[in-house]
């Protein structure tokens, strides 16, 4: 009998984990990254010489739906045209039957892997301001995310945010919008999206646990909407706060067996951690109406103003106001104190 050395058994390992992509323009280079119902793979358009990310359905026996959901996916994010959200170049069926589609090729890091290396909570928190605009903008276009936590979230090479994996995003019925709303997306013609919709029903649980929302987390499919999202996105600005996920200190699902960030990290300031609370709470009619909104008191706590999350005292309004006004506060002191020298040194 002939073994075969560690390198050959590597080698193998790579021929058959690699996709099978002749159908199509692509030239397979490499795996990025494997999930549950998707492998994402690094491949070369010859056509426009440059490299691709492409999403491939995992099963040649998946089943219709899982077919449909992914050409729906990304129908989503080829609607979603945003500076943070990745574009889709191309949707396609292999040889073999499994649905792909081509999107850009982003290179950076992960939030969570990017936070680790990141001790500056101003800028973590103006990476999920961006992050809360890209969903803001989906939103707009009657779109929830349905899975945002910080795995989904990409920190570019030149510091750009980009909210990734749309597989179990729904898009919302109408509603009536105001005149001054253009962003509405276009009516979705095809059956794949529709059915893919219908087909997730009441008891299913979508999302990721300790960042989706309870209404999320009992199978209240009817109940989403985009405050759904904005209790996700609490969840991210949790972690992005503390270090960790959200996790209940007790067996019950309750906004107060959720460690409040200031315990956790006492560095977080109490309006931050006001603005992530109300993100958080446990009903829905708390929360923000939308990330449209969350953005809005994110901006506020990152230009230190006051945050309609938090209510202030005067003693705290002075302390923001010094705080940001620090160097008007010294060249006043600065000024006075010389007026006190050259008043005591001119009597002497």
């Amino acid at each position: 009998m002939t073994w075969l050395s560690d390198q050959k058994l590597d080698r193998l390992r790579s021929i058959a984990a690699q996709s099978d992509l002749g159908s199509t323009k692509y030239t397979f280079v490499k795996e990025l990254a494997r999930g549950g119902m998707g492998t994402v793979y690094l491949a070369q358009d010859p056509e426009l010489d440059r490299q691709v990310a492409i999403k491939v359905l995992n099963r040649t026996d998946a089943s219709d739906d899982m077919r449909r959901r992914m050409i729906r996916e990304a129908q989503i994010i080829a609607r979603l045209e945003h500076p943070g959200i990745v574009p889709v170049h191309d949707v396609g069926i292999l040889e073999d039957g499994r649905v792909f589609y081509a999107m850009k090729l982003v290179r950076g890091s992960r939030l969570d892997e990017y936070a680790a290396h990141e001790a500056s909570l101003h800028d973590r928190m103006r990476k999920f301001q961006a992050v809360c605009d890209a969903v803001a903008f989906a939103h707009a276009h009657r779109v929830i995310h349905r899975d945002l936590k910080p795995q989904n979230v990409m920190i570019g090479s030149f510091g750009e945010v980009l909210v990734l994996d749309w597989g179990v995003a729904k898009i919302l019925p109408d509603a009536p919008l105001s005149e001054a709303d253009t962003l509405r997306l276009p009516a979705v013609e095809s059956n794949h999206i529709s059915v893919s919709d219908a087909a997730t029903t009441h008891g299913t649980i979508l999302g990721t646990r300790h960042y989706m929302s309870p209404e999320q987390a009992s199978g209240a499919i009817d109940q989403l909407d985009e405050r759904s999202d904005v209790y996700s996105l609490g969840a991210v600005l949790y972690f992005l706060l503390t270090n960790q996920a959200p996790v209940a200190s007790q067996t019950a699902f309750s906004v107060d067996a959720i460690p409040r960030p200031r315990t956790v990290n006492p560095k977080v300031s109490k309006a931050a951690e006001a603005v992530c609370l109300k993100a958080m709470a446990f009903e829905r009619s708390n929360r923000y109406l939308s990330a449209k909104e969350l953005s809005a008191d994110m901006d506020r706590l990152l230009d230190a103003e006051s945050v309609a999350a938090y209510r202030e005292n005067s003693l705290e309004k002075i302390g923001r106001w010094v705080g940001k006004n620090k160097f008007l506060v010294l060249l006043v002191l600065a000024y006075l104190l010389m007026r006190i020298f050259f008043i005591l040194t001119s009597r002497s």
